[in-house]
């Protein structure tokens, strides 16, 4: 999802300060509960350590300048996480930056890291009406080009990372706040049919793969969540194969949805995946302690809302450490989203994010 300003709304241990050593500096963090980084202990007490106990992703949008060129950034990734996302990089700009010609460099550097590092891979995304090329956005195609240049851009990036990426993102963010369809060039050009058609067209590409819906505002039940459960209930009811839902979650610091449980489990309840795909939890600048603490208890909060219903496939988070977050690009006044300051150090939304992951917390 983001990364160009969108208009969203958008083993119990003891706390000391501790110093988080990266890449062999020494940072201060706050009081909070840092995993040691000696490999024997990674894998009982970091986040992805949690959450391969318990079978579930938990994941970040990755970048590729800080893949590429900040080993501190990776540390963090490798250590932390099993499951990573693009967060620009399988765009359509980003692939087919002009007709037919595709540069894959920085999604196949992505795709091979996650392997090398034992992580999955989630695709994001196929179907979008935000960072299309200008070829695309002013082509003025009719509806039977623009249909069969979707299919052809759906067949060749999810036939690429066949068997390389566990589940897609394949339409993203097709509604209004009011439950109405957003005008799109998709739903502009192809009606509301494209979605049920991109579907069908990526599980032909990649039949192993799960493929979602994602929006963001749909994580409390509301205008915006009805509408997409009753095209998710209308799809099923078609055959057509949806296997997921995905939850955005960009939330404001002591603002997750009271009924954001109850609505993903009636998802859930359809038979259907839900996961948390872009969780990040902002602040006004500058965060006190106060709001530094609300942040932990929010980010426990979503993250058990999800992992406490049924078919539940995990947390991924919008990006690693405030250093690279789009958040003060986006929202202005707001920042300090992430779990991980900009230097690295864990904030003490890592403890609450550790603790609604570890089942013994």
């Amino acid at each position: 999802m983001p990364h160009t300003p969108v208009n969203h709304r958008r083993r119990r241990r003891l706390l000391r300060p501790v110093p988080l050593a990266v890449a062999g500096a020494l940072v201060a963090t706050a009081a909070v509960a840092l995993p040691r980084l000696t490999p024997d202990a990674s894998a009982a007490t970091t986040l992805r350590g949690y959450a391969d106990g318990r079978g579930v992703k938990i994941g970040a949008a990755v970048g590729d300048t800080p893949l590429t060129s900040d080993s501190s950034y990776t540390t963090v990734l490798d250590r932390e996480f099993n499951s990573v996302t693009a967060e620009n990089a399988m765009k359509w700009d980003a692939v087919e930056p002009s007709r037919g010609s595709f540069n894959w460099a920085a999604a196949d550097r992505l795709v091979a890291h996650a392997a090398a590092h034992n992580q999955g891979v989630r695709g994001h995304t196929l179907v979008w009406y935000a960072q299309l090329p200008s070829w695309l956005k002013n082509g003025n195609f009719s509806a039977s080009e623009l249909n069969t240049i979707l299919k052809s851009h759906i067949d060749t990036e999810v036939g690429r990372y066949k068997g390389k990426v566990y589940a897609w993102d394949v339409v993203n963010e097709t509604f209004n706040e009011d439950g109405s369809m957003r005008g799109s060039l998709w739903q502009t050009k192809l009606g509301t049919g494209y979605i049920a058609n991109a579907l069908k067209w990526a599980h032909a590409a990649d039949p192993n793969a799960k493929l979602y819906i994602n929006d963001y505002n749909i994580e409390a039940d509301n205008a915006k969540s009805d509408a997409l459960y009753a095209l998710a209930k209308q799809l099923l009811a078609q055959g057509v194969p949806l296997h997921g839902i995905g939850f955005q979650s960009h939330f404001e610091v002591g603002k997750v949805p009271s009924t954001m449980k109850p609505n993903l489990k009636r998802f859930s309840d359809l038979g259907l995946e839900v996961s948390v795909t872009e969780l990040d939890i902002r602040i006004p600048l500058p965060a006190s302690s106060a709001e530094l603490a609300q942040q932990s208890t929010d980010y426990k909060t979503a993250s058990e809302n999800c992992l406490g219903v049924p078919r539940c496939a995990g947390v991924t988070l919008w990006g690693v450490t405030d250093k690279y977050s789009w958040v003060p690009g986006t929202f202005s006044g707001y920042g300090a989203a992430l779990p991980y300051n900009e230097s690295y150090g864990a904030k003490p939304a890592y403890t609450g994010l550790s603790n609604g992951i570890n089942p013994n917390a």
